[in-house]
């Protein structure tokens, strides 16, 4: 019945539809979705932590507690990952139709949105690495899935490897900490972190802040994102809105009573956090590729959270982190949609979409609202909590005092009770930062929304909305990315105020109006064509691939031809010298040893003629 003709044309699916594996795909995460909104009800009409051990493992040192962590943290952080997962799994049934490989493809999205769960709702730090590490190789598998083509390989390679070496941080900072508080479980680490001394505190938190660069695609460890492109427009969904770049920034909010605690790794956070969010804006202006615009957006709106949490915002990165989910969702799938109208991800070949793709136009238009923070859209609650909080931090230092029904904090503070926040030069840096994104944002996402939709046509394509199930997600996840704010009016911190308002859309206005204005004297081009020759270095990303690949992957390159030379010169070729040594020796001695008895006979004669020739002349 599922394979109907009917059915099939509405969803634009019927291959994947008639073997069963969209329903299986897709039921299982709308079932989580019902079970995430259940706990978010519930927890939110009684507020407070709910744990559950299934199992104590003994290490013999420190015990590993697997068990589950509810409150409302991790409550609407769950409910956010299955909303967005429920739309990517459903919107593939249309966007990969066809595809033979896509029953792999819906497994691991769903392996990763089970991965992600497990690291929300963990209640012990090597449980959460458990899903950390599993999110990993999902990773891998989504980038690549299109493994024929060497740079989707090549990429899947990168995204790999780099998330990797952070990992490797992350692991020893979990280790640390767990040993100084003599516990992995979530709780009784924050509840000791006033017992450990401060530089391991710091250590740890550095470590840690490792491995959140990594996943979360932060400087310097940023290079990935990107190139993850190369994997399906619903896989960078996935991965950009809700499950592997979130973990990174959820994890310093889970454990921000020791991040509170070592205002070193605050600053740290803080610095890396500006670079990230500026450099990422400006490498987003310029752009070619509408993808590559959303993925540099990703960087640069992580960061404003990771900028929120050093300054001891821990709401406002929380309500960001929401609001970004729902939006980046939304702007990656409506590109998947624009993308699969025109066949290419290239600005230059969009143009006047508007006209033929009303849905898709209306949902972007929401996404691209919030995403610069225009008002009512949900991203001008979100980033303007951010940027009041980073104001307060700077003119009056310290950190804010938090509420609100999802702030849980075991230690929310300082082992004296305040939390100190970074010093006031990285809190000015941090300030001025945001405000300069919020330009820089306005910016690139006028610039991609005129490209796209206005001015004429600059492709052969017709322009048409795709299938109705891709069309009909888009569309639902734009109330969300236009609503979302308004349920932060509960919480004083996360209400909007004038002074910070109105700053905001102001910064807006201008990143946004000037962008518009230099696109007016000539729809037809290109409004990055006023950067000048500084638009080369934003869209080769400040050349960091290249200072990689002269400062490390050529000199290892060199230094593994080195080896390679030296064990084939050197060990090698000692090796077969001695074997070939052996040989010869053995060929000499085998000369007498011929097996002809005439000469065992003569040799003997002749031994004996000579013996007693000895004998007679030395006798």
């Amino acid at each position: 019945m599922l394979g109907g003709p009917s059915l099939g044309r509405l969803l634009g699916g019927r291959s994947a539809l008639r073997d069963g594996p969209a329903l299986i795909a897709c039921a299982p995460v709308a079932v989580s979705l019902v079970l995430a909104a259940v706990v978010a009800f519930v927890v939110w009409q009684d507020p407070g932590e709910r744990t559950g051990t299934l199992t104590v493992i003994d290490t013999g040192s420190v015990p590993i507690r697997v068990g589950l962590q509810v409150d409302g943290l991790s409550a609407v952080v769950a409910l956010m990952v299955c909303c967005v997962a429920l739309a990517v799994q459903v919107y593939s049934v249309a966007y990969m139709d066809g595809d033979r490989r896509y029953s792999s493809y819906a497994a691991f999205i769903s392996l990763f949105t089970a991965a992600m769960l497990l690291v929300v709702f963990a209640g012990d730090l090597l449980v959460l690495y458990a899903g950390w590490e599993v999110m990993g190789i999902c990773s891998y598998f989504l980038i690549g899935h299109r493994w024929e083509e060497r740079a989707n390989s090549r990429a899947a390679v990168k995204a790999f490897l780099v998330t990797r070496l952070g990992d490797a941080g992350f692991l020893i900072g979990i280790i640390v900490l767990g040993l100084g508080a003599r516990t992995f479980e979530i709780h009784g680490v924050l509840s000791r972190v006033w017992t450990m001394p401060d530089a391991t505190l710091t250590a740890a938190a550095l470590l840690l802040l490792a491995g959140v660069a990594g996943k979360s695609a932060q400087f310097p460890l940023h290079t990935w994102l990107p190139d993850a492109m190369a994997g399906p427009t619903p896989i960078s969904a996935l991965i950009h809105a809700a499950t592997m770049v979130a973990a990174g920034m959820y994890v310093v909010a889970r454990l921000y009573g020791v991040f509170a605690a070592a205002p070193g790794a605050l600053a740290v956070l803080g610095v890396v956090a500006v670079v990230s969010m500026v450099g990422a804006a400006l490498a987003a202006l310029a752009q070619d590729d509408l993808k590559r615009v959303l993925a540099y957006s990703t960087i640069s709106q992580l960061a404003v959270m990771g900028a929120a949490l050093a300054v001891g915002a821990k709401s406002a990165a929380v309500f960001h982190l929401l609001a970004h989910g729902a939006f980046k969702a939304l702007l990656f799938l409506a590109a998947g949609c624009v993308i699969a109208t025109t066949g290419s991800a290239l600005l230059a070949n969009h143009g006047g979409l508007r006209r033929g793709m009303p849905v898709t136009f209306w949902s972007m238009t929401a996404g691209f609202a919030a995403l610069a923070g225009v008002p009512p859209f949900s991203g001008w609650f979100s980033k303007d909590s951010v940027i009041e909080a980073a104001q307060h931090a700077a003119l009056h230092g310290g950190g804010t005092t938090e509420a609100g029904w999802f702030a849980y904090a075991p230690l929310n503070s300082t082992r004296h009770g305040e939390i100190t926040g970074p010093p006031g030069g990285v809190a000015w840096l941090v300030y001025l930062g945001l405000l300069l994104t919020v330009a820089l944002t306005a910016a690139y996402a006028m610039r991609a929304w005129l490209m796209v939709f206005f001015g004429e046509p600059r492709g052969t394509y017709e322009i048409r909305e795709p299938s109705r199930i891709m069309t009909w997600t888009v569309a639902a996840l734009a109330v969300p990315a236009a609503v979302l704010g308004f349920f932060g009016l509960g919480a004083s911190e996360l209400r909007p105020h004038p002074g910070p308002a109105l700053l905001g859309i102001g910064l807006a206005i201008l990143g946004a109006g000037t962008v518009f204005l230099v696109w007016n004297r000539d729809p037809a081009s290109d409004p990055a064509a006023g950067l000048g020759p500084v638009r080369r270095v934003f869209a080769r990303g400040f050349y960091v691939d290249e200072l990689y690949a002269m400062a490390i992957v050529r000199p290892v390159q060199a230094l593994a031809r080195g080896v390679v030379r030296f064990d084939r010169r050197g060990v090698d070729a000692a090796v077969v010298a001695s074997g070939r040594g052996a040989r010869r020796l053995g060929g000499l001695l085998r000369i007498p040893q011929n097996g002809n008895p005439q000469t065992y006979l003569t040799g003997l004669l002749a031994g004996v003629v000579a013996i007693t020739a000895l004998a007679v002349i030395f006798r």
